[in-house]
């Protein structure tokens, strides 16, 4: 009996533990972005702010270029992401439903450029970008930023349009339907937590990325937030509550995107079943 409560018992408290580790630095920068400044600089720790202040938000927000950096950055994940997407579900219906010569080898490339890591080509990039006349410009970041969301873009929604039964698709066509209108009517639908999925991880990894725009846009106003963010220390030292203030806003779209999205996810697998 003992072991059995025991057996029961240890998988969630590990799970507690673990959730406590990941949630608590989120928990004590977002705090600290609130706390006044003599919580912050106490010698002993204050856990909960002892008077709310909105004052490390503002120094954040009249920082130079803040909102500049916000609109690029906005610009530049969002065009990434739309990109990635369309190219995406056609290449992954064709790997999915189509069999030509090399598609295995197509899979393999897929695969590979999803596992190398891209900063061994960021010398190659800024000679591109140079020669092209393109430094300090939202454009490469763009193509570049849907460069790396797209393999794994391609990967991920393969495998949702595979699990799509043929049947629909096949009976949508019998039906009258052509090819492209069974794909946007019968399967698109079905792929709603796919691309919600996708989404995410590229917002994530386009919105975070530094090394790049660090290398190719050194002007302010081609800069995005990664690159203010890093810069914004150095500029008010050790200002913590600044710089907690400063990541809670960089941090705050991504938690309302990844709350908006799991909602949308949900609601697709829901109207998956349903309609199956």
């Amino acid at each position: 009996m003992k072991r059995s409560l025991f057996g029961r018992l240890w998988p969630n408290v590990t799970a507690v533990v673990l959730f406590i580790g990941f949630v608590f630095p989120v928990y004590w920068m977002f705090a600290t972005a609130f706390k006044p400044t003599g919580d912050i600089i106490s010698e002993t720790p204050v856990w909960f702010p002892t008077e709310v202040t909105f004052d490390h938000f503002r120094t954040a927000i009249d920082a130079d270029n803040f909102w500049t950096m916000v609109a690029n950055s906005l610009i530049v994940t969002v065009l990434a992401v739309v990109f990635s997407l369309v190219v995406a579900l056609l290449g992954a219906f064709a790997l999915a439903r189509m069999r030509f010569k090399g598609r295995r080898g197509f899979i393999i490339g897929f695969m590979c450029a999803q596992m190398a890591p891209w900063e061994v080509m960021i010398i190659a990039i800024y000679m591109i970008v140079r020669d092209a006349s393109m430094l300090n410009s939202l454009v490469p970041l763009t193509l570049f930023y849907t460069m790396m969301i797209l393999p794994f873009t391609i990967l991920t929604l393969r495998g949702f349009v595979a699990a799509v039964p043929k049947e629909l698709e096949e009976s949508a066509m019998v039906d009258g339907c052509t090819r492209p209108q069974a794909f946007r009517l019968v399967i698109l639908p079905l792929l709603a937590p796919g691309l919600m999925s996708t989404s995410m991880f590229g917002f994530i990894t386009a919105w975070n990325e530094f090394p790049l725009v660090l290398v190719v846009n050194k002007e302010a106003g081609a800069q995005t937030l990664p690159l203010w963010l890093s810069s914004f220390q150095t500029v008010f030292g050790d200002d913590w509550g600044a710089t907690m203030a400063a990541s809670s806003l960089f941090a705050i779209p991504i938690l309302i995107l990844f709350v908006f999205l799991q909602r949308r996810a949900v609601s697709g697998l829901t109207a998956g079943a349903v309609k199956g």
